[in-house]
């Protein structure tokens, strides 16, 4: 059996200016990393510098650049909001939808990640799909319905293959900056539960296909042991892809 595709995906949120991130993402590139077929790097940079970026990049295998997210809507009297088709059009592959900062501070619903990832899926543009629970639920015991509601109600609408084109990110939200850590044990545990409500829907063939990033304060020094997990294939990784040397470890962290 093939290995799940395994990505290292840096998600710089709102941080650097134009020539801090050309200088970082040189950085980074320096590691010049052997990757092999299933390994994958995506850049998730803020819309300013996908070009830019994107250029920069230039025909590397297996790196890629992301959008940090899309509009629920096609074209419109939509101001400030950018379009999947926009994104396509300047050749973007990637765009994180359902962040937990856009659930958190803009209100978003599953139902309007779940019509993000159809305007993604229709300009031929992978999703980064964000689950994940607060602390209170985490503390209620309550973290497998409240991830699995996520799931069914922006994800089950899909036909299994367009099921195959989703890379999803688990994010167990008490953990990030919140100074509580999830084991290994707690992330693999999660990400299995997450493989197997959909094994339930679409049953294993495709359940086993899908890689489930990990997204909760992956770092330089615990990455190594985060990835070996059976159930984790890379991370969505904030501030330490903001420091070139840390995300070129964890790069070097993926299932090989």
């Amino acid at each position: 059996m093939l290995m799940r595709k395994q990505i290292a995906a840096a998600n710089w949120k709102m941080n650097g200016t134009a020539q801090q991130a050309e200088k970082l993402l040189s950085e980074v590139l320096s590691g010049n990393i052997d990757f092999k077929d299933h390994q994958y790097v995506i850049f998730s940079v803020p819309f300013p510098f996908l070009q830019q970026v994107n250029q920069q990049l230039g025909n590397r295998p297996n790196h890629f650049i992301s959008a940090q997210n899309c509009s629920e809507h096609a074209s419109g009297a939509y101001t400030g909001e950018v379009s999947a088709e926009m994104l396509k059009s300047i050749g973007i592959k990637y765009c994180i939808v359902g962040h937990s900062e856009r659930r958190e501070y803009f209100g978003e619903t599953n139902m309007q990640i779940a019509r993000k990832i159809d305007m993604l899926l229709n300009n031929d543009i992978t999703p980064i799909f964000c689950c994940g629970e607060p602390l209170d639920v985490r503390e209620a015991g309550n973290q497998d319905k409240h991830v699995q509601t996520q799931i069914e109600e922006s994800l089950f609408h899909l036909s299994a293959n367009d099921l195959l084109k989703i890379t999803i990110a688990y994010e167990p939200i008490w953990a990030i900056g919140t100074g509580k850590t999830a084991t290994t044990q707690q992330a693999q545990d999660m990400q299995a539960y997450l493989r197997l409500v959909i094994e339930k829907r679409y049953g294993n063939e495709i359940a086993s296909q899908i890689s489930i990033l990990y997204g909760g304060s992956v770092k330089a020094n615990n990455a190594a042991e985060i990835f070996a997990a059976p159930d984790v294939d890379g991370g969505l990784v904030g501030g330490a892809s903001l420091i070139a040397r840390d995300f070129i470890q964890i790069i070097r962290a993926l299932k090989s």
